[in-house]
C-alpha cells in the first residue's frame, strides 16, 4: 500500500514510479519506453531553459522536477529489464564529478576557470579512450540542435589549434562563404546553394564563438525580435484600415522601418 505524506523526496519518486509501471499500475504509463518519451525529456528541458529564461523560480521548480521525473523514468525502465537502476545512474554522475575534479578532490592545483575547463576536457577524452581530435568532434550529439552542434564542434576543433586568431578573422570568413553564396546564386545552382549556405551558417556560428556569444541564443532573441516588429508593423496597417496583403513589398518596408522605430523606442523606455 502507497505511504502518503506531508512531503516526499527522491526515494518516494522512484517508488511511485515503480507503482506506476507496474501491473496494477497506469495503463498509459506501463506502456511506455525510451522511444515513446524521448520527445518528452527534449520538451520538458526547454521548458527549464524557459523558466529560467524568465525569471520564474515557482515555473523552474515545477520544471526541474518534471526532467527529474524523465531521469528517473528512464531509469526505471532499464530497472525492469536489469540493466541497471536509479542508483546505478546517481553512482555514475558522483563518480564522474570526482574524477574530473581533480582540483577539489585530489591534489591538483589549477589557477582560475580556464584551468579547470582544460583539465576536464583531457579527462573527459581519457576517460572516454578518445585518442584523436576528430573522435571529439564526432563524439558531440548528432540530435543537438543545428546551430549549437556547429558551434560545438568549432570550439572542440579549435583545441587542435585549427582555429580562427580572432573575431575579425572568423568575420572574414564569413564574408568570403557569404561571396561564394552569391556564386551559386548567380549560377542558379541550386546544389551549390544549399551547401554555401550551409556553411555561412557554420561560419556564423563561428563568428559567435569568438564574441564569447552563444548562436542558438542569438538567434532565438532575434526571431523574438522579428515577431515583435511583425506584430507592430500589423498594428499599424490595422490601424490605417488597410489589408496587408494588398501593400507592395516597398510600402510594407516603409511600415516595417516605423514600426522599428516605435519599438526600439518601447524598448529604451522600458528600461
Amino acid at each position: 500500500m502507497f505511504d502518503f505524506k506531508e512531503r516526499y523526496d527522491i526515494h518516494d519518486l522512484v517508488k511511485i514510479v515503480k507503482v506506476l509501471r507496474s501491473e496494477n499500475g497506469c495503463p498509459w504509463d506501463k506502456v511506455q519506453t525510451h522511444e515513446s518519451i524521448r520527445s518528452s525529456l527534449i520538451e520538458e528541458t526547454y521548458e527549464v531553459i524557459e523558466a529560467i529564461d524568465l525569471n520564474d523560480k515557482a515555473l523552474l521548480l515545477e520544471e526541474l522536477g518534471d526532467v527529474l521525473l524523465q531521469v528517473v523514468f528512464h531509469s526505471e525502465i532499464e530497472t525492469e529489464a536489469e540493466n541497471f537502476n536509479f542508483d546505478d545512474v546517481c553512482n555514475d554522475i558522483c563518480q564522474k564529478l570526482i574524477i574530473r575534479h581533480p582540483h577539489v578532490f585530489g591534489s591538483v592545483t589549477v589557477n582560475g576557470c580556464d584551468e579547470v575547463l582544460t583539465n576536464w576536457e583531457q579527462i573527459k577524452q581519457q576517460t572516454k579512450g578518445q585518442t584523436t581530435f576528430t573522435e571529439t568532434l564526432r563524439s558531440v550529439p548528432k540530435t543537438l540542435p543545428a546551430l549549437m552542434k556547429a558551434q560545438k564542434i568549432g570550439k572542440r576543433a579549435a583545441k587542435s589549434g585549427m582555429d580562427f586568431k580572432d573575431i575579425s578573422d572568423a568575420l572574414n570568413r564569413l564574408k568570403s562563404e557569404i561571396a561564394e553564396l552569391e556564386e551559386a546564386i548567380a549560377e542558379n545552382d541550386s546544389a551549390r546553394i544549399n551547401e554555401e549556405l550551409g556553411d555561412v551558417l557554420f561560419s556564423c556560428t563561428n563568428v559567435a564563438r569568438k564574441a564569447d556569444a552563444e548562436s542558438e541564443l542569438l538567434l532565438t532573441d532575434a526571431s523574438e525580435k522579428f515577431i515583435k516588429r511583425f506584430e507592430k508593423t500589423e498594428q499599424l496597417i490595422r490601424l490605417n484600415e488597410v489589408d496587408m496583403k494588398s501593400l507592395s513589398i516597398d510600402e510594407l518596408d516603409a511600415y516595417w522601418k516605423q514600426a522599428k522605430a516605435q519599438v526600439n523606442t518601447e524598448n529604451i523606455g522600458g528600461k
